[in-house]
């Protein structure tokens, strides 16, 4: 088939995945071209040399640590225009020598828009689309209800009426609306091929919107040995350790760290829970998708999450790492098959018009 690949630019986590998924199908002969921007097409461009077009996406806008409801409207209307001229040009030109069969779609609009205007069939491979597609099992405090139906109204209107949607998880809820499938987290090679140790240190991880505070604060536990990534460092402060980028690095503490702290982003407590290793979440305020897999990190006996990062929640969550380790390891996942194989299955519905779709929707994780 000719497929046509979404992946939005706001977060590395949705290029990685997708660079996972783009390998399968081309793999097994399917013909893929892929639209992106921002770091994302940065990620996948060197991954699939000329396969990967640069589009405009859309971007998060922050007033402190959290994310701006308004700054984020604001930055969408102003920019909209423009963009989607640019989009469609884009389109045009790439679609002059290629005709897709399919669009897939990782939470990306304009591929999306795109299979509308053209009456394409939109698989939906993503972790945002749980919000909306199954029933919650944690209650959600008063301080998260805006939040959850801000982000519920979002995720609803982002890819309606596609074809299936495949939703990746790392916990189970029961579905509330057809078409769906939940499969296991996407799981990149390196991860894969990685050997889990019990080392010393615990991996901490913050992103751009990182408390300024985070290093006096670690200090305040010198029994513990911190390797910290999001500053861009490599600087030693006692016994925290602050690491500059490097993914074999990355990795490697990764696979051999006692526990890991990080916000709420999907991508690495998915690989956390691969490994097996306890999680101390602390979700970026007004982004509900990363409070919900927070509170699912707690509710599967898998770690803490709090909202802020300080010495007593760390003091409780380090108390705590013989219980999470205990439940962490009763999860179980077998790569990525479980998608390959129900994605193989869809592809072939859409070439062969063979009803899997009971098939699929049977499956979950």
């Amino acid at each position: 088939m000719n497929i046509l690949y979404g992946v939005p630019g706001e977060g590395l986590g949705h290029a990685t995945r997708s660079k996972v998924v783009i390998g399968h199908l081309l793999a097994h002969g399917h013909q893929v071209q892929v639209v992106s921007s921002s770091r994302a097409y940065q990620v996948l461009t060197a991954a699939f040399p000329g396969r990967v077009h640069e589009i405009r996406g859309f971007h998060l806008a922050y007033r402190g640590l959290a994310v701006s409801k308004a700054r984020t409207t604001a930055l969408t209307l102003r920019t909209a225009p423009e963009d989607l001229r640019i989009n469609f040009a884009k389109y045009r030109e790439l679609f002059a020598d290629f005709r897709p069969d399919l669009i897939i779609s990782d939470f990306e609009s304009f591929s999306y828009l795109f299979a509308k205007v053209r009456r394409l069939p939109v698989i939906s491979i993503d972790n945002m689309q749980i919000i909306s597609r199954a029933k919650l099992n944690v209650a959600v405090p008063q301080a998260e209800r805006g939040n959850y139906e801000v982000a519920k109204g979002i995720v609803r209107a982002k890819l309606p009426r596609s074809r299936h949607y495949f939703v990746t998880t790392f916990f189970d809820l029961p579905l509330s609306r057809p078409r769906t499938t939940l499969v296991p987290p996407i799981i990149r090679p390196e991860i894969l091929a990685a050997t889990p140790t019990p080392g010393r240190h615990i991996l901490v991880y913050q992103s751009a919107t990182t408390q300024q505070n985070l290093v006096p604060l670690l200090q305040q536990l010198p029994d513990q040995e911190f390797r910290v990534y999001g500053f861009n460092k490599e600087e030693a402060h006692g016994n925290v350790q602050l690491r500059a980028f490097s993914e074999a690095g990355f990795i490697a503490d990764l696979a051999s760290c006692r526990a890991v702290v990080t916000n709420g982003g999907f991508s690495l407590i998915s690989e956390a829970v691969f490994l097996r290793k306890p999680i101390c979440a602390v979700p970026i305020p007004a982004q509900f998708e990363q409070w919900l897999n927070a509170a699912q990190v707690e509710k599967m006996g898998y770690g803490r999450h709090f909202a802020a990062i300080t010495t007593d929640n760390l003091r409780a969550f380090l108390d705590g790492l013989a219980g999470f380790e205990a439940g962490l390891a009763g999860y179980q996942q077998q790569g990525n098959e479980v998608l390959f194989a129900k994605l193989d299955a869809a592809l072939k519905e859409l070439t062969s018009n063979e009803p899997t779709s009971s098939r699929l929707e049977a499956g979950t994780v």
